[in-house]
């Protein structure tokens, strides 16, 4: 495992139950983009609460976005037509 995608793991860690990043934010605090955010957290993120991190307008990414969703609403997680509401429960603040 490359050192990049431990540092996007222990971020995505620290998001606390019932808030949500995304993967921009995330990205920004390890030092890398979006898309290596989300390349790492699909390739060995199951360890990690990944479904807290969205995309950057608030949706889930397709693959996974049932089960992302749900995950999400049993923290109580606000979700409007489809997006989270990342006013509400944004992190980092």
């Amino acid at each position: 495992m490359l050192d990049v995608d431990e540092a996007v793991f222990d971020a995505v860690d620290r998001i606390p139950p019932g808030r949500v990043s995304t993967y921009g934010a995330i990205g920004r605090l390890v030092g890398v983009g979006p898309r290596r955010v989300a390349r790492a957290l699909s390739q060995g993120g199951g360890a990690v609460p990944w479904y807290r991190v969205v995309r950057a307008d608030g949706t889930a990414a397709e693959p996974v976005r049932a089960r992302q969703l749900e995950l999400l609403a049993t923290e109580g997680v606000p979700v409007r037509n489809g997006r989270v509401v990342l006013a509400a429960v944004g992190w980092p603040d």
